[in-house]
Formats: structure tokens, sequence, C-alpha cells
């Protein structure tokens, strides 16, 4: 398993990561189970291992913890905060980017992870009512305290990536060292400017839902329906045939399930390939649910992909394009809130 440079942290981290969004409550719930896909992963050479508060309501952390409890020093562990551990929580301070939830989010994951410090802190998604010095400050504090090694972001926009670059220089705060955004074949949005702008300010990138939520395997074929399980329903809009930027993935898929073929590997081991191969990304977590799973998507860690197989991929989808817009999981309020875009009526 090949390692690289966590942006300019020195943390030295695994191609292939271990995503737990699927362990616990939301998938697998069988802890012996879970464990043992843990140390199948890490004796595959795994090393990073990535987690939220959030998944299934702080399980996955528990089993995680469980599980590295004696492997501990061979993990680099991160996990994430910002939105409510239970999801019927409506408290407003139960969530966000505030110096008050972000330190109880902290010292709760700690607890849950059975660990005296996480290797890699990352805030969940933007908050907008927060201001990025708020965050930054107090997760400099928790650096200094010796709870976080360092932090990092996810899903957030290029523009917000340069805007807490900048407060952390002016304002003397530990900057963020990493960004986690999804990226496939089928959502390259980040290739215009999340990538160069993590490249620029020298991010790690860890990259999320490298089979796009399963597409990318090619059980999800034209002219067969859907099964909608507990997941599905939970994010409809990414499976949704009504929807014409599923209908694209569903030719998208005939067209790359040949390419694979002439290829000689799977659809799967073409699309985590993919994932990899852009330079500005450091970490492709896998987000296997099963030991089977796993297995066979670490066989995808020494696939190299020519020059040609990746200009045929460009011309399917091309650079910076995602297919299904509904696929992007954070949408800037300037898109979802109509008030943003409309004057006031007593002063047009």
């Amino acid at each position: 398993m090949q390692h690289r440079k966590l942006g300019r942290t020195g943390i030295s981290v695994s191609k292939f990561a271990l995503g737990t969004l699927r362990l616990g409550e939301w998938g697998n719930a069988d802890h012996d189970d879970a464990a043992r896909l843990i140390h199948t992963a890490l004796d595959a050479g795994i090393n990073l291992i990535d987690t939220a508060d959030q998944y299934s309501g702080g399980e996955a952390e528990q089993i995680v913890g469980k599980a590295i409890r004696d492997r501990r020093d061979e993990v680099v562990l991160a996990t994430k905060g910002h939105f409510p551990v239970r999801f019927k929580d409506e408290n407003p301070n139960r969530q966000g980017n505030s110096r008050r939830w972000l330190t109880k989010a902290v010292d709760d994951s700690l607890r849950r992870l059975d660990t005296d410090r996480i290797d890699l802190y990352q805030v969940h998604r933007p908050d907008p009512s927060t201001d990025i010095d708020e965050t930054l400050s107090v997760l400099s504090d928790l650096v200094r305290a010796g709870k976080i090694m360092a932090i990092g972001t996810s899903d957030f926009p290029a523009e917000q990536l340069v805007e807490a670059q900048w407060t952390a220089d002016r304002r003397s705060h530990i900057p963020f060292r990493t960004e986690q955004p999804p990226y496939s074949v089928f959502v390259r949005g980040i290739e215009a400017d999340v990538l160069p702008t993590a490249q620029k300010y020298g991010l790690g990138v860890l990259t999320w839902s490298p089979l796009n939520s399963g597409w990318l395997t090619g059980q999800f074929r034209r002219g067969k329906p859907i099964e909608m399980n507990h997941f599905r329903q939970a994010v409809a809009h990414k499976f949704n045939l009504d929807l014409p930027g599923n209908q694209r993935k569903l030719d998208a898929v005939e067209r790359l399930s040949a390419l694979a073929d002439e290829a000689g590997i799977s659809l799967t081991h073409l699309a985590l390939a993919f994932a990899s191969t852009h330079p500005g990304i450091t970490s492709v977590i896998l987000g296997a649910r099963t030991v089977e799973q796993l297995t066979d998507q670490l066989a995808a860690a020494e696939i190299r992909l020519d020059d040609e197989i990746l200009d045929r991929i460009d011309e399917f989808v091309a650079p910076g394009v995602t297919l299904n817009p509904t696929d992007i999981d954070y949408r800037r309020p300037a898109l979802t809130d109509a008030e943003q875009r409309r004057r006031p009526a007593h002063h047009r």
C-alpha cells in the first residue's frame, strides 16, 4: 500500500483509507464483524481510519475505538464534528461550528473513541452562522491542549478554503491542513476549483464516495429497478431515476463498463483507480461495509490507468462535471435560500 504525505502535516497516510459511515446501525451492526473489517484494513497497509460523531449516532466511533485499542499507534485516526449526533436533535446549540459545540463535540468523540488524542479533526460542513475566526480559534486551542494533532474541513467550497487560510494567517490561528470532498468519475466538480485551491495552499485531500454510493460498481443498470433500502431512502435523490442526472449515470455506466472490460478490470477497480489518480488527492476513503467488499476494493491499490483510458473517461464525463447535481451534499445558502437572492419589496 503506497503512502503519501498528508498536506504539510508531516503525517504519512495510506493511498486508500477506511471510512466508517456504514458501521453500526446505519449498516453493519455486528461489532465483532466491524472490528474484523477494521483489522483487515490495517493488515493490508491502510493506516488512516475516518469516522464522524454523527455516524450511527456515535456508534461508529465506539466501534472504531474498541477495534483499534491495542493498535492505536498504527492508526492515523480522523473524525469529524458539526452535525447533531442524533438526527432528531433540533437543539441549535448541539450542532454547528461554534466554540461551545466543538469543544463538547471533541470531548465526546475522545470518550467514544477511547483515546487521548485525535490525529485529524475535521469540520464536517461549513457553518454560515459562525465566523470562521471563531471556529479556527477553538480548534487552535484544542490543538494546543493536545486533544487534536491537526485540523481540516469537509465539503468546503474553494472560496471558503481561501478565506480560512487568510484568517488563520492574519489572526495567528493554526490553519486547516486538509479538505475532504466527494470525488468520483460521476462527481468531478472539485477538479475546477477545490483541488487547484488545495494544491496552492498545500492541503491534503481525502476524498469520499469514490464509487458514488454504489453506482460505479455496476449494480444499477438500465431496465432494472433500484431497491430502495434504508440507506438509499435516506439519500433518495441519488437514486431517483426520474432525475435527468441519474439517467445520465445509467448511460455512463454502460460505457464505463465496456471500457473496464477492454482494460481487463472490474468497473469498481476502474473507478477506484481513477479516484486516486489526480495529483491533488492524497487518500481515497473506501466505504466498504463487509470484509468481502473491502478485500475486493483493496485489489485496486496497484492498478494504474494509462492516458488512453483516462482520456476515454474524460470523453464520457468531462473534467469538472457532476452528472447529477443533487449528488452535491453541501449547497451554498446563496443557492438554497431564496431570500438571499431577492431585495425586500420596499427596496426595489
